[in-house]
């Protein structure tokens, strides 16, 4: 049999997760994010400044947590 070593989660999340969970993530936090922006910052910045910066987030979280 070979000598197959596991790899250890390299991302930065505290959990195991695979692409879907990650993704589940991201759609949390973009939700979150959306909640929060235009409660409090909507009247300063538009709403698709967040969106941008969600998109951005999901991305990295995808390819990296």
């Amino acid at each position: 049999m070979a000598d197959v070593q596991r790899k250890k989660n390299g991302g930065f999340l505290p959990i195991r997760t695979n692409g879907f969970d990650r993704g589940f993530i991201s759609v949390v936090i973009l939700i979150l994010v959306h909640l929060l922006w235009m409660r409090f910052l909507e009247g300063v910045l538009p709403l698709w400044v967040a969106t941008g910066l969600c998109l951005a987030l999901a991305v990295f979280i995808i390819r990296k947590g």
